[in-house]
């Protein structure tokens, strides 16, 4: 320890003397430090980060695998798939909550948990909020107690118990201003009266998808008072329960997940006997092939649920590894400084061995310095970190999205920093220490030894400015491919009208509209708003276009030949969209043939539909589809007619084809409208007009708020997220790997300038011109460049084969794109020219008597 406090010392004398080069190490280092740590720190948070309750590594969370043929019927929730192509989903129906808390095995207990979502009417304000109805032992099996109040208790999940909410830190903060009399204060969540009996603490947001904030938290008991008929908990329901469960002292997931086997099977066939029970005679419950029963599997529940975090993961992991090629190349320029500083001390090197230093002793001191400069670079990195992850978030859709992802810089984080500078300082460290040490003592000791340009002529300094320009290149190409990507996806032709577009959400079905009242709220918003100055049209659908949102069905067409039940053949999926009877107007999609929909197209008048263009050259060979007919139920053939037919317009992203799609009258599909989107094209920026909507809306229904309130341009960026995302962090990354491998470049190049003085001051005194020193110089640091160029090339071509993670977000452009290698390998080599220039330059300026006398 005291010879180390020595070297330590020393070590921060030498920094001390050499602040240039100091400086310049510091400030690379912490680019790539700072860079990693910032962007490690949103990793931590998506895909590390556990939940903040009692010993989490004990919780388990309950899935499910089947195969393609298992049907759930209906079924509220996400899945993945395994590596066998399976599905694995994590909703299940509350007859499994029943069975599986009956026999709990290796579990102590079991909590189930479902998303709902609420309007909050408190205050006489109104909000809509993300929500969900839990098992009344949900927070006692969590071990989270109340920031102030009480959480749910088994009392509080009865019917007859008096309506009692929880509300997050996070939504007391944002709602009721962080105000601790809301406890006890009453709310109406649905148009049903809650007392509000407590908050919980700071930093738990729930168990469910990372970066989602369950605001408010009800009972499982009262979910069917409050979502009426959307209810998922009565008779046979829906797959919509997330499961949940606590190990045994001593018990593992494998024993958990055997033990509860069985009880998730018999839970599965009670579903399916209710769903018989309930079907129509003519619509029956079709048999379960044993080999398609689902299969119950136990994970660890200590993050929640995790298809956010696998839907992230692969893409995390293709930044870190961005990043670290920056890192790599901060790394390298350190080390061509500390190759270069090793040369101008090799007589001081050689002076320590000739009076009998140990080598081994010698490396150490070496490598100390540079473990100090790497953890000065860390320190100023952490500093610059505290800005990339805010920047991070504010370029991407995570901080919109993701409303309690809060990447922090915590113990995990600032440890993954620490374990990186001290890497880091052996890793550029070594080398230089080797080569500094290598000397060969009589010729270094001689007064003429720092002439040489040793350093600038060694392999290893060439090598790794090579590798710094490949490096770059690399990630240049990739933001090439992603931007070229981006602009290829805005350039996509919708098939509608994005300008002076603007959309906004209600849910009316929240606050018991439904029938007869819906539709004249709906009628009554529109006619309110199209009052409004500056509003042309308004119309409204269910599915937003170009919002990845989803409706499909299963349709039938007259003369289907008979499936193996007997029962007509599908003829396949068609997506859906339920829209007022001007929406193609107001969208200003062009109909080709047949008629439009009318407001004649009510409850009371025969099923009509308007198709695509790809709908009628799919299913009817491009002819004429007008007065052909279909059906989305076989038992009732053809009673759908096909009344007209539109452009193709895209559905729920630039980048998918456009499926085949019927437009339905929304007033014969109002049970499916208990939410709708509306969308109002205005004569000017749409964003002005938006208080005067919310008044309007407002003068209609005042408990029903607006949501996602966005311009159609905004919704159909927001499809973009993750291309837009990894072109910025690319182009940013990419253009800084750039800089430092010019920098590199320039700094090889300027050392050896300075060490060369002697030789190039005999050149010109011999008769060298200043342009032929100035090609040499320039040739020199060129050459490395294009090798750099080359191998980056190589290694860009040979990677694309395999970095699926990008390949799969290209849209119009090839991975291995020759435009783009093209012009990303003429900007590298153009940058590298110009940091070449200087130092050449210089050389010119060498006064050849002053040359004759250095040293």
């Amino acid at each position: 320890m005291k010879t180390l406090w020595q070297d330590v010392r020393y070590g921060a004398r030498v920094l001390r003397k050499n602040p240039g080069i100091t400086l310049v190490a510091v400030v690379s280092l912490a680019l790539g430090i700072g860079a990693n740590t910032a962007l490690f720190s949103v990793v931590d948070a998506m895909l590390l980060k556990k939940l903040q309750v009692r010993e989490p590594e004990r919780l388990v969370l309950m899935r499910w695998v089947a195969g393609e043929k298992f049907e759930p019927g209906s079924y509220n929730g996400s899945g993945s798939r395994d590596e066998s192509g399976r599905m694995v989903r994590t909703s299940f129906p509350y007859q499994t909550f029943e069975r599986v808390r009956e026999q709990r095995g290796a579990l102590s207990d079991v909590f189930a948990f479902g998303g709902v979502s609420l309007n909050v009417n408190a205050d006489g304000l109104t909000d809509v909020a993300a929500g969900q109805a839990v098992t009344g032992n949900y927070y006692q099996v969590l071990g989270v107690p109340a920031l102030h109040g009480r959480t749910l208790s088994e009392e509080d999940d009865k019917p007859s118990a008096a309506p009692a909410a929880v509300i997050s830190h996070r939504y007391w903060q944002l709602r009721f201003g962080g105000d601790p009399g809301v406890v006890g204060r009453q709310i109406r969540l649905n148009n049903v009266a809650f007392t509000v009996v407590g908050v919980t603490p700071e930093g738990f947001d729930g168990t469910s998808q990372v970066g989602t904030s369950q605001g408010v938290t009800i009972p499982l008991a009262h979910e069917p008072q409050v979502m009426g008929e959307r209810s998922g908990s009565a008779g046979a329901g829906v797959w919509w329960l997330r499961l949940m469960g606590r190990l045994k002292e001593g018990a593992t997931l494998e024993q958990a997940q055997a033990s509860l086997e069985a009880p998730f099977r018999r839970s599965v066939e009670e579903h399916r006997e209710l769903r018989r029970a309930k079907a129509p005679p003519n619509r029956p419950v079709p048999a379960l092939d044993p080999n398609d029963f689902p299969q119950l599997s136990a994970a660890s529940g200590a993050q929640g649920e995790m298809n956010t975090r696998e839907n992230y993961e692969r893409p995390l992991h293709l930044l870190l590894g961005v990043v670290g090629l920056v890192l790599l190349i901060a790394c390298a320029n350190v080390a061509n400084l500390l190759l270069a500083r090793a040369a101008s001390r090799q007589k001081e090197i050689a002076v320590r061995l000739a009076l009998g230093a140990n080598r081994r002793r010698l490396i150490r001191q070496l490598l100390t310095e540079s473990v100090l400069l790497s953890l000065a670079g860390g320190a100023a990195g952490v500093l610059l970190a505290v800005w990339i992850k805010d920047g991070l978030l504010a370029v991407s859709e995570w901080g919109r999205a993701m409303t309690s992802l809060e990447p922090s810089l915590n113990l995990r984080v600032l440890g993954f920093t620490a374990a990186v500078s001290l890497v880091t300082g052996v890793l550029f460290g070594f080398a230089p220490a080797w080569r500094a040490t290598k000397v060969d003592l009589t010729p270094a000791l001689k007064d003429g030894a720092k002439g040489s340009g040793a350093a600038s002529r060694s392999w290893l300094t060439k090598g790794l400015v090579v590798a710094q320009v490949a490096m770059s290149l690399l990630l240049l190409v990739g933001a090439g491919l992603m931007l070229r990507t981006v602009v290829n996806l805005k350039r996509v032709e919708p098939g509608f009208n994005t300008t002076n577009l603007l959309t906004f959400r209600v849910e009316p079905g929240l606050i018991g509209y439904k029938d007869e009242r819906l539709a004249d709220l709906y009628r009554q918003v529109s006619g309110r708003v199209e009052s409004v100055p500056g509003v042309r049209s308004v119309t409204f659908s269910r599915v937003p276009l170009l919002a990845q949102n989803i409706s499909d069905r299963t349709f039938y067409l007259p003369g289907a030949p008979a499936g193996a039940d007997g029962r007509p053949a599908s003829a396949g999926e068609v997506y859906i969209h339920q829209v007022r009877e001007n929406f193609f107007e107001a969208m200003e999609i062009p109909l080709l043939v047949g008629r439009s929909l009318s407001a004649r197209d009510d409850e009371r008048a025969p099923r009509v539909a308007v198709v695509n263009e790809t709908f009628a050259r799919r299913h009817f060979g491009g002819e004429n589809p007008v007065g052909r007919r279909l059906s989305f139920n076989p038992d009732k053939p053809g009673e759908v007619e096909i009344i007209g037919l539109v452009k193709d317009a895209k559905y729920s992203s630039q980048r998918d084809e456009i499926p085949p799609t019927a437009y339905l009258s929304w007033a014969q599909e109002l049970r499916s409208l208990s939410s709708a989107t509306f969308e109002v094209r205005t004569a000017a920026d749409p964003a002005a007009a938006v208080p005067a909507i919310r008044e309007a809306v407002r003068e209609v229904e005042a408990d029903m708020p607006l949501a996602a309130v966005r311009t159609q341009v905004e919704v159909a960026d927001q499809t973009l997220a993750m291309e837009r995302l990894f072109a910025k962090l690319l182009s940013f990354f990419g253009l800084l790997a750039q800089a430092l491998a010019a920098v590199g470049l320039y700094g090889v190049l300027a050392w050896s300038v300075a060490q060369r003085t002697q030789e190039i001051g005999i050149r010109m005194a011999l008769g060298a011109q200043a342009g032929d020193v100035m090609r040499m110089i320039f040739r020199q640091g060129l050459a490395l460049a294009l090798a750099g160029v080359a191998l980056g090339l190589g290694t860009a071509y040979a990677l694309t084969k395999y970095l699926e993670s990008l390949t799969r977000m290209l849209y119009g452009v090839k991975a291995a794109d020759p435009l783009t290698f093209g012009l990303t390998a003429a900007f590298l080599t153009l940058v590298a020219a110009v940091a070449c220039y200087v130092p050449a330059r210089r050389a010119t300026k060498v006064d050849p008597m002053v040359a004759l006398r250095y040293e």
